[in-house]
């Protein structure tokens, strides 16, 4: 019988996805269409309004929205190729008094979309960690790096959070940088943020990597950011599909894991990598990224309280709305 044929958009994590990318992992009974995007935002627009790919790296944040909504037509599979600490991603103007989250209380903060699961976690963290709510924050979206903006999903904000677009023209970054906004909650460092403490923009928490071990090491949370999806069409047509993927994501991140740890020539530009892996097996196990929904329940109901209580879900979205019985 001839395997069926999957198309996959995602991104390109090189140690977890390379070996699906490259052929060399396959999940059994499926071939893998693989088509690289170099934006999440862009990838995860295209996927809910138009629902171009069979599997599909999604939003963690604009996934829960969905299944909030009633809308069900993604079968997610609780595979989590993107998790990221999100202390070191939020930006203040130079030359502002914020020193401390409490300072941000009343200023302008600036995200791409308020949806987007990197600001879920950003405003959570900022509330059960430091007393900061939503709605003690001026939010303001549009355009990162260019006025060009739209936003994924349609939704309004709970009466008690400010959320206004910037105006025409403007863009996150560059009012920034000219202090017309006092922070910015975005994934990638601003092209004006330099680490070396010159320019107008720098971290709200300079020591963000000994917070983001500290917050780790309390609460054992590793930020979720996306999970695969399925076109529940095709879900339902070929259950079996979702077991097999499940395997072959392991396979391809086991063999991703063995290539970093070849440190007689370095995997990735980081001089200290061996380092690194001593940490990752101190602190995670030596698997910093673990798939299944067991391994990952704490997280999982943490992201989903986290969008109930901001508004973004009528109700905190269970794991058994999530993944389907036979994945949990």
């Amino acid at each position: 019988m001839k395997d069926l044929r999957v198309t996959y958009g995602g991104l390109l994590y090189w140690d977890r996805t390379l070996a699906l990318h490259d052929g060399l992992v396959r999940p059994e009974g499926a071939e893998i269409e693989y088509h690289v995007h170099t934006s999440a935002p862009a990838l995860f627009s295209q996927q809910i309004q138009e629902q171009t790919y069979d599997v599909c790296e999604m939003s963690m944040g604009s996934f829960l929205v969905l299944l909030g909504r009633g809308d069900d037509r993604f079968v997610g599979l609780p595979l989590f190729p993107s998790r990221n600490f999100r202390h070191g991603q939020i930006y203040v103007h130079a030359g502002s008094a914020i020193r401390r989250p409490a300072d941000l209380a009343g200023k302008s903060v600036g995200v791409l979309e308020y949806q987007m699961t990197a600001a879920v976690w950003v405003r959570g963290i900022l509330q059960d960690e430091y007393g900061v709510s939503a709605a003690d924050l001026r939010w303001r979206t549009g355009g990162l790096t260019s006025p060009d903006w739209s936003e994924r999903l349609a939704w309004s904000p709970p009466a008690d959070v400010e959320l206004v677009r910037i105006p025409a023209g403007r863009f996150l970054e560059e009012m920034l940088a000219c202090g017309d906004l006092d922070a910015l909650v975005t994934a990638q460092p601003p092209q004006a943020f330099d680490p070396r403490g010159t320019g107008p923009v720098r971290r709200l928490f300079a020591d963000h990597r000994q917070v983001e071990r500290a917050y780790y090491e309390r609460t054992h949370l590793f930020p979720i950011m996306h999970l695969v999806t399925v076109r529940r069409e095709i879900y339902e047509r070929h259950p079996w599909l979702g077991a097999s993927l499940m395997a072959a994501f392991e396979a391809s991140k086991a063999l991703g894991r063995q290539r970093l740890r070849q440190t007689t020539g370095l995997a990735v530009g980081l001089p200290w990598l061996g380092a690194e892996l001593d940490e990752l097996d101190l602190l995670f196990d030596g698997d910093a990224f673990p798939y299944g929904v067991t391994e990952n329940a704490a997280c999982i109901e943490t992201l989903s309280r986290y969008a109930f209580e901001q508004g973004l879900t009528s109700h905190a979205v269970p794991v058994t709305e999530m993944f389907p019985a036979a994945l949990r």
